[in-house]
């Protein structure tokens, strides 16, 4: 088989696993669903609601424009609530052209009843579920949405970079260890190989060969990173984390960033990481930056039977 046509097949088969996802999450949904399809309303007449109750104010022309609504259907939808009850209208005072769209009182009580039927949907899903396989679960989920998002550049850069102060190497301790334990059930021997690793990182520091960054997002702590030195010609990666609140900005991309500029700057030749293979958001930011799987094996770690892991990207 020529390389064209093995790289043909290897797309045909990955276009096919994302319809046979798609497949997949489209039936999912259509059976959570199905409680809101015994209300008044359709799915679709579900969705207007609900996009209005979550914006206050809407135009027509947004709701089609998020929704990806026909304008046809979506206006026979909106006059049908008017004449219900369920929204009103009032003249835009940006735009005269332009008439705000916002739910009645009758309305918001649909859409309580409406949102409540989803949450009791979603609580079903998720308490058949262990707390592990929900974490896996929520952060599958938003890798999909952080890869396939296009985030504004404002809300990109909406952070800074900085170097730690006092303080932060034992809220490094607390949060990377806490934010294990949540998201893979890490026992106390995570958090022991943390707070040894922030130890000798300030026990053996050496300003030209280590460094620590903390992100900060409006005067808060929300990820860190530390780049330490192996050998003389060998980085060491380590302790990468974002709090789940501050993901979808880029900023862990932009700690891995840092990490290679510096190693660069301070002549190493290599840079290694080890990780797990449940860690989906920082092995997709590897792979991006350019390190490669060099070495993956079962093991027994910090309570958990996982697929260890160890990259390497040449500098």
């Amino acid at each position: 088989m020529r390389l064209n046509e093995m790289e043909e097949d290897v797309l045909g088969k990955k276009i096919a696993t994302v319809r046979r996802f798609n497949r997949f999450y489209t039936q999912k949904i259509s059976n959570l669903d199905k409680e809101i399809q015994k209300s008044q309303f359709s799915l679709a007449e579900a969705r207007v609601i609900y996009e209005i109750a979550k914006r206050k104010t809407a135009t027509a022309s947004e709701l089609g424009e998020v929704l990806g609504i026909d304008t046809g259907y979506l206006s026979r939808v909106l006059q049908g609530f008017e004449k219900r009850g369920l929204i009103e209208k009032t003249d835009s005072p940006k735009d005269a052209r332009q008439r705000l769209l916002r739910l009645t009182g009758d309305g918001q009580k649909e859409f309580v009843n409406l949102d409540q039927m989803s949450q009791n949907q979603i609580q079903q899903v998720l308490n058949d579920l262990t707390t592990i396989e929900q974490n896996r679960l929520l952060t599958a989920m938003l890798t999909i949405e952080t890869i396939l998002s296009q985030k504004s550049q404002d809300e990109n850069f909406s952070y800074l970079l900085r170097m730690p102060q006092a303080g932060d190497f034992g809220w490094i301790v607390l949060a990377n260890s806490s934010l294990h334990a949540q998201e893979n059930d890490w026992n106390e021997q995570y958090e022991a190989l943390v707070a040894q690793t922030v130890a000798d990182y300030l026990n053996n520091f050496d300003s030209k060969k280590d460094c620590c960054w903390i992100a900060e997002k409006d005067g808060e702590n929300v990820g860190a990173v530390f780049l330490t030195k192996k050998t003389e010609t060998v980085a060491q990666l380590r302790l990468l984390f974002v709090e789940p609140k501050a993901r979808q900005l880029g900023i862990g991309k932009r700690l891995v960033q840092e990490c290679t500029r510096f190693a660069k700057k301070s002549g190493f030749k290599k840079i290694i990481i080890w990780t797990n293979s449940n860690n989906l958001i920082a092995r997709h930011i590897f792979e991006k930056e350019g390190y490669k799987l060099i070495k993956s094996e079962n093991q027994n770690c910090f309570g958990q039977n996982i697929v260890g892991e160890n990259w390497e990207l040449k500098l």
